[in-house]
């Protein structure tokens, strides 16, 4: 489910009409920072490796907001939780007045996301550790529910006749993924065989995939990573299967599977408004003490990309925006 484009609207109309509202001399109406829009500056920490088609995405949407909204925003990433961890450190000493923390590994991050609360800073989560945002005292989550996004590209895959379908994990340890393969299991009413490979050995991670087709009955490949769909296709070709390739997320490749046929379709989340979105709620809180989502995600996502809509798409992507 995308977010709606009245609630963007919204998010981003509220701080400008605050704004408006008062003379140049006059202080903000409430504030976590205390100081004017020019002065707000926020971390973004996420779990992305720099380069990374899905990531670099999340960074194009944190930094537009940050120009639109006339805010500072400082993004870094990590893989590593541990590093992942002192990032987030590093920017509660430095005193910042608001942190974007994705959360793929929760239980490594607590100590780090609590005492960014406990310093008074305003958290929002995105994209996995939604079950913790709260419990964690984040202000808000913002990202897709990766069990019902699991759950629909079960579905989809079942109604196209799937029947035994290859879940393959690109990253240990992210409770996200191993979400996304249970939600496939129960869209598909059958449980789904899962497949560790790294993100970071592509060639290897074709090499494990073409071997599994070769010996295992593999109807459909549900990839979680839109780099991995493109080797998990060449796979196909390469182990001589009829098997369909699914995925999680976009990038140019996967745009052009889906266009000539190689890959069946993706589930999109929507990530620019994974970093445009948590922006606009710090500046919100930062200004006025607001919140948004009421306790619950603010979900932006699953949406299918497929034959239907691809070209319309396309050109999005291709800007650095889907």
């Amino acid at each position: 489910m995308a977010v709606p484009k009245r609630l963007i609207a919204l998010l981003v109309g509220v701080p400008l009409a605050l704004t408006a509202c008062s003379s140049g001399d006059d202080e903000p109406a409430a504030s976590g920072g205390g100081s004017g829009d020019a002065d707000l500056s926020f971390a973004v920490v996420t779990h992305g490796s720099a380069g990374d088609a899905f990531w670099d995405v999340v960074k194009n949407g944190a930094d537009q907001a940050g120009e639109d909204l006339g805010v500072s925003v400082d993004y870094q990433s990590d893989g590593d939780p541990g590093r992942q961890s002192q990032l987030i450190d590093s920017a509660v000493n430095q005193d910042v007045d608001g942190i974007v923390v994705s959360m793929a590994n929760p239980d490594a991050l607590r100590e780090s996301v609590e005492a960014a609360v406990a310093a008074g800073i305003p958290v929002v989560t995105i994209n996995s550790g939604a079950a913790q945002s709260v419990e964690y005292g984040a202000i808000g989550h913002v990202g897709q529910d990766e069990t019902i996004a699991g759950q629909g590209a079960g579905e989809r895959l079942r109604s196209e006749g799937a029947t035994s379908v290859l879940c393959v994990v690109h990253e240990a340890g992210n409770i996200g993924l191993e979400q996304r393969c249970d939600g496939a299991s129960t869209g598909l009413g059958a449980p789904v065989q899962t497949l560790q490979v790294d993100i970071n050995d592509l060639a290897a991670a074709q090499t494990t995939i073409t071997s599994q087709l070769q010996t295992g009955d593999v109807d459909a490949i549900l990839t979680l990573n839109s780099s991995v769909a493109q080797v998990a296709a060449a796979a196909v070709g390469d182990a001589g299967s009829q098997a369909t390739v699914a995925t999680f997320d976009l990038n140019s490749d996967v745009i052009s599977g889906i266009q000539d046929g190689t890959i069946g379709f993706a589930v999109d989340q929507q990530q620019y408004e994974q970093g445009y979105l948590p922006i606009v709620m710090l500046k919100l809180y930062a200004q006025n003490l607001n919140t948004v989502g009421g306790g619950q995600p603010v979900l932006t996502g699953p949406g299918i990309v497929d034959a239907d809509n691809v070209d319309q798409i396309a050109d999005l992507a291709s800007s650095g925006t889907r």
